[in-house]
Order: C-alpha cells, then structure tokens, then sequence
C-alpha cells in the first residue's frame, strides 16, 4: 500500500495537469481554426502530415493513426503520415544532409498545395521542426503549429497552438488532449 506522501505527491501532478488543461481553454479558438483547416484538406482530397522529436514524435505517430484508423467513429479512412515512422528515409536524409533535413526533404517530396503539415515541438525551436514548417509553407501547405512556450515555430505557422505551460511534461499532456480535441472535431465535421 502506497505511504501518504507518495499518494499526496501523485494527487499533486494530477491537480497541475487539470489546471494546466484550464489555462488551455482561453486558447481553445486556435485548436477549432486548426481543426477546421485539417477537415477542409481532408474534404479536399489532400494528405495531412505530422512531425516533431521524442514525445512529439509519438504524437505524430498517434494522430496519423487516428485519422488513417479511426478516433472514436466508424468512418472511411483518411490520408495521414508521421514523417517520423519511415527509419529508412529519416536515417538517409539524416545522414546526407543533416538531421536539421528530415522532415523538410520528406515535405518536398510528398507534400502537395492544400495538404496540412502539422510541426509538433514542446520548444517550438527544434531545427527540423522548422525546417520542416517553412518547406511546406513554401511548397503551398496549410502549416499548423502545435507548440510549449516560446520558440519560432508559431511565427512561422498558419495556424500556432500555443501551450505555454514552463514545464515540458505539461505541453505534452495537453499536446495529447489537444490532438485528440482535433479529432473528435475532425471526425465530427467530416461525419456529421
């Protein structure tokens, strides 16, 4: 049986996680803009794709499976790729021309005019990330932002939602949810 510190401690993250998600609701706006971009692209016919580093990886990985799967409705699949899952390209491009590369090589080859890239970086300074954001900004992309505190990724964005939480942890809780806010939109408005 866990000791009352322990338990008093856990308390504690969770009441942190819930008040940083509050403080997310005064920028909830930004999260239904985003979302209404990635449903018109989807209803356009055009691909959505998500990058960033670590933690930010895996949520790319996750939101492209939601939309390509499913979220939480049965529905036709949608085009959807984490610029983060092909090991053979990010290590190539990596090699070749330097990880700050990845994901703008992989934008310039796949991406089309119309289709989302949506950079996701708890710093929202990561090089690739911005590599990534200003070569699909060029090549005609609706460029979305998904960011912490601070860094250049929200200028050079479309659409930026910021979480300005100082701790990482926290961004990334309300990455999750905010991924998942977009889902449930997207599938709402695609769905009826």
């Amino acid at each position: 049986m866990a000791d009352e510190a322990r338990t008093r401690h856990v308390v504690g993250v969770l009441k942190d996680a819930a008040a940083a998600h509050e403080r997310m609701t005064a920028r909830a706006a930004a999260v239904a803009d985003a979302a209404e971009a990635i449903a018109a692209a989807l209803k356009s016919g055009r691909t959505v794709f998500a990058f960033g580093n670590g933690g930010s990886a895996a949520d790319a990985q996750h939101f492209a499976a939601e939309l390509v799967g499913r979220y939480e409705r049965e529905r036709a699949a949608w085009p959807a790729i984490a610029l983060t899952t092909d090991t053979s390209a990010v290590t190539a491009i990596g090699n070749d021309y330097g990880f700050d590369r990845v994901f703008a090589r992989q934008i310039e080859a796949l991406g089309r005019e119309g289709d989302v890239a949506i950079a996701i970086s708890t710093s929202g300074k990561s090089p690739n990330v911005l590599r990534g954001l200003e070569a699909a900004k060029a090549k005609g992309l609706v460029t979305i932002a998904l960011t912490g505190r601070g860094g250049e990724a929200g200028g050079i964005a479309e659409h930026h939602v910021s979480v300005d939480e100082a701790r990482t942890s926290r961004v990334q809780e309300v990455h999750a949810t905010v991924l998942h806010a977009l889902c449930e939109l997207v599938e709402r408005d695609l769905n009826g």
